[in-house]
């Protein structure tokens, strides 16, 4: 029995191994994308909000704004003395431009400070104490903090626990910021998870990214480290920038402030390593280049990139552990061939150290060794059945053809025997793709059969015309032989014409027309056969049937007759009227239905027809109880 400890190691291994994994980003801004993010951004003004947008959202991504003097222009131009969001938009747009200062009045000043009160919103707040901090006007934090605390407490929902968030980070250090700083925890107890790779709120991409860029800048500003696990930075991560276009400005601006946020902060920094161009090397590449970036696809030269270890896919063995790899200008490199390695797939552990924030840094790779197939001993050979004959034999080399060609009949049959080895090792190899076909350029028949290996790694094929007949519909005629190898690690899959072959059926059992063998032919076509109808019953029973469902209308036809219809309250107002022809055409349609139309179409006519006698009938019910009350 294992011992008690032993399932305790071994889940946490499990736990250890799970977290690498959700460490892995799946979503991150290429440098495509970051372009296209500054061109979202990059707009002309049409409102003040706009121009914050497209100004601080491209300071965000390290570049400005094209013409920085008429950017200026426009927010000294287009600021509201009068409004707390034009006077925020203004104070953050002018501060995010270089040399653009914006003039306030002494009563503008008192506007903001009056709204930093608890009768304000949270929007409000956030907007005039960014406003007051862009202008550089002078603040009482404390007060600011309790005004902000007392109002978050009356507007408990996500934006406005974000916003308090950016409100804290304008505030000075030396007032208490830890009651807001622990919102941080709250607002990450309420994002869904979903499926281990996502994290967001459930208001959408936009509030979800504000909530990463807030979450760091009052985490820098107050010096503490964000409530949040690495594998929830990650998965977060993922949610902002799996979407790459964006609808509104407002949208491509919180992820801007997101992607620099994760890329400049002072306690994570999530970084990205993928191959710079395909994971493989060869001999003619032996060189394995990584890009080593942060989530803007921006280089992180000074770190140190080093192999853990690579181990074979297949045989699990470890080829190489602990090796470093050297930086070439904004690329890792590493010489992967300098331990000769076998053709196949390998799984690299990678480890990037060299900055202690660094998150998801621990990588797993699959790189794919290539190399050159090379076919040696190739024979080719007519064998007596009887073996009275010695074999007749020839080796041919590739690429080229064999001379004449060889006869497989009732009486000899043909063989194939050849080794694959590695061009630049020797070494046996065993590719995925092995195959002969063989080909009749006259019929188009084509038959394709799997070389196998055997214990010695000879690859070895005979027909024997005998059995395999049935494949070749016994139709005899010169075929052309075909050798076909590949596999995903060979940079020369083979298709080689290796000889031509005559196969001979006996007379009696060639067919009269030779059918094609291609693989790609139209099917015949599948006649469907219907179940015949059932057969009718005679017409005196038919009939015999109506006459009965019509007697009891013929019976009222002769009691009115004789007994005398009451149609004195029958009344001849229009109502009445298209009430009883709107009745009776659903009777009618009803014998229609059963004649003509089908389902769709009778329902299509029907809710015309109950809609006008639905309203006829009410209107008139309607008139029926007016004349009783009166």
């Amino acid at each position: 029995m294992a011992a008690p400890g032993s399932h305790t190691l071994f889940l946490l291994a499990l736990t250890f191994v799970a977290s690498i994994r959700a460490l892995t980003p799946t979503h991150y801004l290429t440098r495509r994308d970051v372009e296209r993010l500054k061109a979202s951004l990059d707009r002309p003004f049409h409102d003040l909000e706009a121009a914050f947008y497209s100004i601080v959202g491209l300071r965000k991504l390290g570049v400005q704004v094209s013409d920085e003097q008429a950017a200026c222009n426009f927010i000294k131009s287009n600021v509201d003395p009068d409004s707390v969001d034009s006077l925020f938009y203004a104070a953050q747009a002018s501060q995010a431009l270089s040399e653009c200062e914006v003039a306030i009045s002494n009563e503008t000043g008192e506007l903001l400070l009056a709204a930093v009160s608890e009768d304000s919103s949270v929007n409000q707040i956030f907007h005039a104490v960014g406003a007051l901090s862009g202008f550089g006007l002078p603040l009482a934090s404390q007060e600011a903090l309790s005004a902000l605390t007392s109002r978050l407490s009356k507007e408990e929902n996500v934006l406005a626990t974000i916003q308090a968030l950016q409100t804290a980070s304008y505030l000075s250090q030396q007032a208490d910021l830890s009651g807001i700083v622990e919102e941080i925890e709250d607002l990450v107890a309420r994002l869904d998870d979903l499926g281990g790779v996502y994290l967001q709120f459930e208001e959408g991409l936009e509030t979800t990214a504000l909530f990463v860029a807030a979450t760091y800048g009052l985490s820098d500003h107050a010096g503490t480290e964000p409530a949040m696990k690495e594998d929830q930075i990650i998965q977060l991560m993922n949610a902002i920038f799996s979407k790459k276009n964006f609808e509104t400005l407002s949208e491509a601006f919180s992820v801007a402030c997101a992607a620099g946020s994760l890329s400049q902060n002072r306690y994570h920094l999530p970084i990205v390593v993928v191959p710079d161009g395909p994971a493989a090397v060869s001999h003619h590449q032996p060189i394995l280049r990584l890009q080593v970036t942060n989530v803007m696809s921006q280089p992180l030269t000074q770190a140190a990139v080093k192999l853990d270890h690579a181990k074979s896919a297949s045989t699990k063995a470890t080829v190489l552990h602990q090796m470093p790899f050297a930086v070439s200008g904004d690329i890792f490199e590493l010489n992967f061939m300098n331990v000769k390695p076998a053709s196949g797939y390998y799984d690299f552990s990678i480890s990037v150290d060299g900055d202690s924030r660094l998150i998801a840094n621990k990588v797993e790779l699959k790189v794919k060794v290539s190399t050159e197939v090379g076919i040696t001993n190739v024979d080719l050979s007519t064998v007596d059945k009887d073996q009275s004959i010695a074999p007749k034999t020839t080796r041919v080399a590739y690429p080229a053809k064999a001379k004449g060609s060889f006869t497989a009949d009732s009486h000899q049959n043909f063989a194939l025997s050849f080794q694959l080895v590695d061009v630049n090792s020797g070494a046996e190899l065993i590719p995925h793709q092995t195959f002969v076909r063989l080909h009749n350029p006259k019929t188009g028949q084509e038959v394709v059969f799997v070389a196998e290996p055997d214990s010695k790694n000879v690859y070895k094929f005979e027909l024997d015309t005998a059995e395999r007949k049935t494949e070749f519909d016994s139709a005899s005629g010169t075929y052309t032989l075909y050798l076909i190898i590949g596999d995903a690690t060979l940079d020369n899959p083979i298709l080689w014409n290796v000889a031509d072959v005559v196969i001979k059926f006996p007379e009696e059992e060639a067919p009269s027309t030779v059918q094609s063998k291609k693989l790609f032919i139209p099917k015949p076509e599948i006649q469907h056969l219907f179940r015949e109808p059932e057969k009718r019953p005679p017409t005196v029973v038919s009939n015999t049937f109506t006459a009965l469902i019509l007697s009891p209308l013929f019976l009222l036809f002769i009691l009115w007759i004789k007994i005398g219809a009451n149609i004195s309250n029958f009344s001849f107002a229009p109502s009445t009227i298209i009430f009883h022809l709107g009745h009776a055409a659903m009777l009618g349609l009803m014998y229609v239905y059963w004649t003509q139309l089908n389902m769709f179409q009778t329902l299509k006519y029907l809710a015309i027809l109950g809609s006008v006698t639905f309203l006829a009938g009410n209107r008139m019910l309607a008139q029926k109880a007016v004349k009783r009350t009166h």
